[in-house]
């Protein structure tokens, strides 16, 4: 199979329908073992780095999971939350908020944890950082 450039691959998923485009992230991410969000959380804490050089003699863990302790009264702005958070769809964020407490996104920087977890919080839900 001859290898295809970007241009190529980004035309072909020009093609596909949101569904067929989510089932492929989902099928990459199990086969390379790695989550979708994982670049973009790697290239927001490049710029946030810089604090950690402030306080050297305080350790700054630059690495969070938001957990979803509970849902609370309002699970559908939940849902709706998680899912506009996370490549999952409505059953896979649906069975994550029943689920609770489990993790929503795991290994962001401080700023797109906090960001996720306000978010949720927004929505009616108790959201710890860890």
């Amino acid at each position: 199979m001859a290898k295809l450039t970007t241009d190529e691959l980004i035309d072909a998923f020009k093609e596909l329908t949101l569904i067929e485009l989510s089932e492929f992230v989902k099928a990459f991410e199990d086969v390379f073992e790695v989550t979708a969000a994982a670049p973009a959380a790697v290239a927001v804490a490049a710029p946030a780095g810089g604090g950690a050089a402030d306080a050297p003699a305080e350790e700054e863990k630059d690495s969070f999971d938001v957990i979803l302790e509970a849902a609370g009264d309002k699970k559908i702005q939940v849902i709706k939350e998680v899912r506009a958070l996370t490549s999952l769809g409505l059953k896979e964020a649906k069975d994550l908020v029943d689920g609770a407490p489990k993790p929503v996104i795991e290994g962001a920087n401080k700023e797109t944890a906090d960001k996720a977890k306000a978010a949720l919080e927004g929505a009616g839900a108790t959201v710890t950082l860890k």
